[in-house]
């Protein structure tokens, strides 16, 4: 599975720290030995300062000698009011070779216009999905599922202002898929974690996960799929798990929640509800 990195600050807030140099940082979090290794891609997204969005991916692990230095170089580079960061450990639902699955094309985070997406967990059926991206079935690019999350999530955005309905969508139309093929017996999903921005001034978080998945990655005692997001009136960091294990102020956003922050005026201000469930997908969870 994926880890996630999101931030929102009130000016050129640096990701760097949390990036490369806290103790739980994302550089660190990409090269935890054994099978949990995140080898597969990275990538980093971010507004700058003037408001352009830029998006810098790779396809190894960012901690492997060919990628650790250019991903040093983004980290440095990645310094506005928001960005976004993903390491991936690639899921297979359709069940590729490796050399199909990996490529900047399925590197995350994806971007269309103004919109930018990560996603953590995996969806069992793309092909099948495609049938609901409407007019942005064409779009898709690569061969990774949570690319077609990000196309349905982005066809309901465009037809609502509100990301929470949006979502709540898109698991209704994961539901749909699921209950035609009524396979696998967990649901139509693993994971829907999810960071989303639209613009420079927000930040979204979607925490949501089927079925148990394990410890976390570094910290053992947390659920998998449980996120955990740091928050004051300057800046908010989201992530899979806390980046600096000294601080005790972590929160969590557990499954069923999402966050909103938003920048203005300099201040940061932070949100946070239960995502409604449709009920198919309440009823495959138990």
């Amino acid at each position: 599975m994926c880890r996630l990195f999101g931030l929102l600050g009130n000016g050129g807030s640096p990701a760097e720290p949390w990036l490369i140099d806290t103790d739980r940082s994302l550089l660190k979090q990409a090269n935890v030995p054994g099978t949990e290794r995140q080898s597969d891609g990275w990538g980093v997204g971010w507004y700058d300062d003037r408001g352009g969005l830029r998006v810098e991916k790779g396809v190894g692990g960012a901690a492997s000698p060919a990628e650790v230095d250019r991903f040093r170089a983004v980290a440095r580079a990645a310094r506005g009011p928001l960005a976004i960061g993903h390491l991936r450990k690639a899921s297979n639902p359709m069940g590729l070779t490796k050399e199909r699955l990996i490529g900047f094309e399925n590197s995350q985070p994806f971007a269309q216009g103004t919109v930018l997406f990560a996603h953590n967990g995996s969806i069992p059926f793309p092909r099948e999905t495609r049938a609901f991206l409407g007019e942005f079935e064409p779009l898709v690019r690569g061969v990774n599922d949570s690319e077609v999350l990000f196309w349905l999530l982005l066809r309901h955005l465009d037809a609502t202002p509100d990301p929470v309905a949006a979502f709540t969508r898109t698991v209704t139309d994961l539901g749909r898929v699921w209950r035609e093929k009524r396979s696998p017996p967990r649901g139509p999903y693993s994971g829907l974690n999810i960071l989303l921005s639209r613009r420079p001034d927000e930040l979204w978080a979607f925490c949501a996960s089927l079925g148990e998945h394990g410890p976390a990655l570094l910290d053992r005692d947390r659920p998998y799929y449980q996120m955990a997001y740091l928050a004051d009136s300057k800046q908010v960091v989201v992530g899979s798990e806390p980046f600096d294990g000294t601080r005790k102020d972590w929160r969590n956003l557990s499954n069923g929640h999402y966050l909103h922050a938003e920048a203005t005026h300099g201040l940061v201000t932070v949100s946070t509800g239960t995502i409604p469930a449709p009920a198919p997908v309440a009823r495959a969870a138990r």
